[in-house]
């Protein structure tokens, strides 16, 4: 049982020791997890990690084989979607193509019997909020994406849900009006400070840019939880780290307090932790935090391999004792060759340690 077993907080979204599976297979395996009200959450992982059954599960379209899932201080796994006080907004908005926008919005309040006046009111607030309030009489097909994507966020909130859940909402839109509709998001959220965002998503920009907090999940299993900057900074984990931004991942053993091997060469780290020498481990370093030339603390030398332009800057890659390290550096610096021997260096507080 969950520590959090017991007399659950008001809103807020809590997944208590959740496993869903498919003809015996687990697709999501003892999930535990606390939203909490109002937070932005985000759901972040590779293909297959169970982001998206996790987000139905609390939508009610999937029942856990084990576990529960409370909204508020409610336990809703054996309620119907219906019932669940959510709002739901997935990756193609499933829009009914038959419905101008006003009544694709005003699906949801009729279908809870809303009175006829409400639903008008009601309507039009969230699509003014939307940004939409001028398309109420278009139909889908007369959408872009964007546009699109904006009215399916409006009929999810038009019934005012308690919990909101995105299912990869940007995915089907270029990288412009994604950035566009990330920034109406946040705005939006802080107009809505008091609903819980459940947000899945594969690509990290987005899940840094929005949310409070990042649920990592991997092969079915929640690996780490954190705010953005943490996961980024300190990852605990390997795969974290791997997948949470671009990361040199170093294998070093330990060699003393504040030292390690890689390689041939002793670094100095200032991750704390056991100096028992000889243990494995793992060296994070953040490409943009590598400089090419020895200025640095930690000096390694090598061959250059690889050398980017990336627009304002180069990303360098260097053959390192038979591994490649990469180097994120401003347009304006001198770069190698490909095949010239080159030292890349980073200072000690630059690397995490993460034990294997």
């Amino acid at each position: 049982m969950s520590e959090h077993a017991g007399t659950p907080e008001a809103g807020g979204i809590r997944f208590d020791q959740v496993t869903v599976a498919y003809d015996g297979t687990a697709v999501l395996e003892d999930f535990d997890l606390r939203v909490e009200a109002g937070e932005v959450m985000a759901l972040l992982g590779p293909s297959g990690s169970g982001k998206t059954t996790a987000l139905r599960a609390v939508a009610g379209f999937v029942r856990p084989a084990r576990g529960r899932v409370w909204i508020g201080d409610r336990d809703v796994t054996d309620l119907p979607p219906h019932a669940r006080d959510v709002g739901m907004v997935v990756q193609q908005y499933a829009l009914f193509p038959h419905l101008r926008v006003a009544d694709n919005v005003a699906f949801g309040l009729k279908a809870r019997r809303t009175p006829r006046g409400q639903v008008a009111e009601r309507v039009a607030e969230v699509l003014e909020m939307v940004g939409m309030g001028g398309y109420a009489r278009r139909y889908p097909r007369e959408l872009s994406g964007g546009q699109q994507q904006r009215v399916a966020i409006a009929r999810a909130l038009a019934v005012r849900p308690g919990v909101l859940l995105l299912d990869e909402p940007l995915s089907a839109l270029d990288a412009r009006l994604r950035s566009g509709m990330l920034a109406e998001l946040d705005r939006l959220h802080r107009e809505l400070p008091g609903v819980s965002v459940l947000y899945v998503t594969h690509d990290q920009v987005e899940a840094l840019t929005l949310a409070d907090r990042v649920a990592v999940m991997d092969r079915a299993r929640l690996r780490e939880v954190g705010t953005p900057r943490a996961l980024y900074r300190a990852p605990r984990g390997s795969f974290t780290a791997s997948f949470v931004g671009s990361a040199n991942l170093l294998p070093v053993t330990r060699a003393g307090e504040g030292r390690v091997r890689f390689g041939d060469t002793e670094l100095r780290v200032a991750t704390p932790g056991p100096g028992t020498g000889g243990a494995a481990a793992t060296l994070c370093v953040r490409p943009h935090r590598i400089s090419l030339g020895d200025g640095g603390t930690n000096v390694l030398r090598g061959v250059a391999r690889a050398v980017q332009w990336r627009g304002a800057t180069y990303r360098v890659a260097v053959e390192v004792a038979g591994h490649e390290v990469v180097a994120d550096v401003p347009e304006s610096a001198s770069t190698p060759a490909v095949g010239d021997r080159a030292a890349v260096s980073f200072a000690a507080e630059d690397g995490v340690l993460i034990d294997d």
